[in-house]
């Protein structure tokens, strides 16, 4: 069946074969993204099309995380001093780094501390002339409270920067690291603000990373030229393209053909035709992810966790697995992967109940006929490759217990905004992590400062989960960690804000013609050092 899929998707393709490509695209890496980016900072949206599209094409950040051991490393910082308190970080800065060269932006001096000192001042202080530039959201940074321990960003000398915390914060340096943590040219931000165009920082972009911004046309491609004077180690091809393709199917025609050397979010099913198939290659990790079914809190009555976890009780997760998932994902019992250093495998579960489930929804007062909303997210994500099917297995779930569901989805755009307006009962959404710290999880998810940033997505506000997370944070001593997070999970399992449901892995198809191609399990896809064989 998914051949026919296939073979329909080749007729829209448009017959462009690898050999009638023109230069211009022989010349460069093309990728088939599922769809747009919000805009060119990362800083602004937490969207994984958004990251992959920017943050390690674009920019840099101080610090960066090794792929494959998950280490923090050197960036533009080159090394660092933590003070014994723990409360301040001073930063070395390297040198001879150069910011992009465009047809809207030439630099007349390299990267140095006024840049860091702007990049973070932008998003921690309201009173930065640009922090409301572009909407004035910052939603990671919002999401962890981050800007609210930071006490002073400080310019040493033009190469170092010292910055102080007010709180002892263990995931400090891993935050700095994220694909969020982008650093921007502040000679180009000054030169805008005269200009008149502040905006224009964010959509285009300037950085210091291996490509360059060319141009951009909404649903259709990104365009991207290779920086030649990047400081990093390792050959990146000439042009990088983005080719906007909505439909996993149309992806997968693409790559088959070699209209795309890479593609985002294969389908499940296309899984093993990917492995099997002579010239294509799949790279496949764990994922640091979970897939979850989130329920608005403060919408009467998913307010109470006993009609929550009625609600819970009403879904078996396994069926939910092998329909959606297939054979690529793990169960969630919590947030927290078995990727994660604070993973517990002897977590308390929520079991397939429906008796006691329509007991629970008695006893509080839902009475059968009942009905609600399951929003379901318009793209794929590598936590929850089809979320219309799984809202379809969960409506028939509510049914067998008296409960009527209706499916709601929007475009991503609208859908996102909906989220943060509260405007659903229940989503089926999902988190990849930016980094290895299990905070990572935690606070973006469900603390109370992530309500307004639009990630809580259940709008769950409990100050005594807030306490926990801060109490993790105040030790380096991972055992000390690993057992408030036990005693998180707890807490999770008897308010059930919202139901894990799966930890699926990642995976990245690509031609055999690209080397260097690996998957980042820390944030969005790169493609500095790869290049393609002619």
């Amino acid at each position: 069946m998914l051949w026919v899929f296939i073979i329909v998707a080749l007729a829209f393709v448009g017959g462009c074969s690898p050999t009638e490509k023109d230069a211009y695209y022989r010349s460069g890496i093309i990728y088939c993204s599922e769809s747009n980016p919000v805009n060119f900072n990362p800083q602004l949206d937490t969207s994984g099309t958004t990251s992959d599209a920017t943050s390690h094409q674009i920019y840099d950040r101080l610090l960066d995380f090794e792929p494959e051991t998950g280490h923090i490393v050197p960036s533009l910082a080159s090394s660092w001093l933590v003070s014994d308190d723990g409360l301040t970080y001073a930063f070395q800065l390297r040198q001879g780094v150069k910011f992009h060269h465009t047809d809207y932006f030439t630099p007349t001096r390299d990267f140095n501390a006024d840049d860091v000192i702007f990049s973070i001042n932008r998003w921690r202080l309201p009173s930065h002339p640009y922090h409301n530039v572009s909407g004035g959201r910052y939603p990671y940074f919002e999401s962890i409270g981050l800007a609210d321990n930071i006490a002073n960003v400080e310019r040493i000398n033009g190469y170092r920067v010292k910055v102080k915390l007010y709180e002892r914060d263990s995931s400090f340096l891993a935050n700095l690291a994220t694909d969020f943590s982008i650093v921007l040219s502040e000679e180009y931000a000054q030169r805008l603000m005269e200009a008149g165009v502040p905006e224009q920082i964010d959509h285009f972009p300037i950085g210091t990373g291996p490509f360059q911004f060319e141009s951009y046309r909404k649903d259709h491609f990104i365009r991207y030229h290779r920086n030649d004077l990047y400081w990093g180690e390792g050959n990146s091809a000439e042009r990088l393209i983005y080719d906007i393709t909505a439909k996993s199917s149309i992806r997968m025609a693409k790559l088959i053909t070699g209209e795309c050397d890479a593609i985002a979010f294969p389908a499940q099913t296309e899984l093993d035709i990917i492995r099997n198939r002579e010239g294509l290659a799949l790279a496949e990790k764990p994922g640091l992810n979970v897939g979850f079914w989130a329920f608005n809190t403060q919408r009467p009555p998913f307010d109470n966790p006993d009609v929550r976890r009625a609600l819970a009780y009403a879904v078996d997760k396994n069926t939910l697995l092998e329909a959606v998932y297939f054979d690529s994902a793990t169960r969630a019992k919590t947030l927290l992967p078995l990727a994660s250093w604070a993973f517990q495998s002897d977590a308390e579960d929520t079991p397939y109940n429906p008796v006691l489930a329509r007991k629970l929804l008695d006893e509080a007062g839902i009475e059968p006929g009942f009905t609600m909303t399951i929003w379901a997210m318009p793209v794929e994500r590598a936590y929850n490759p089809n979320a219309a099917k799984m809202a379809e297995l969960i409506q028939r779930y509510l049914a067998d217990v008296g409960i009527r569901a209706n499916i709601v989805t929007y475009d991503w755009t609208t859908f996102r905004r909906h989220l943060r307006e509260g405007l659903h009962d229940s989503v089926l959404i999902g988190w990849s992590a930016d980094n290895g710290d299990p905070d990572n999880f935690y606070r973006p998810l469900l603390s109370c400062g992530a309500i307004p940033s639009g990630t809580n997505r259940a709008m769950w506000c409990n100050k005594q989960y807030d306490d926990l997370l801060n109490r993790a944070l105040q030790t380096e001593d991972m055992e000390q960690r690993k057992a408030i997070y036990q005693r998180v999970n707890r807490l999770l399992h008897e308010q059930l804000p919202v139901v894990p449901i799966a930890h699926a892995y990642r995976y990245q198809a690509y031609r055999k013609e690209l080397q260097g191609m690996v998957i980042n399990p820390y944030g969005g896809v790169r493609f500095g050092g790869v290049t393609k064989e002619l």
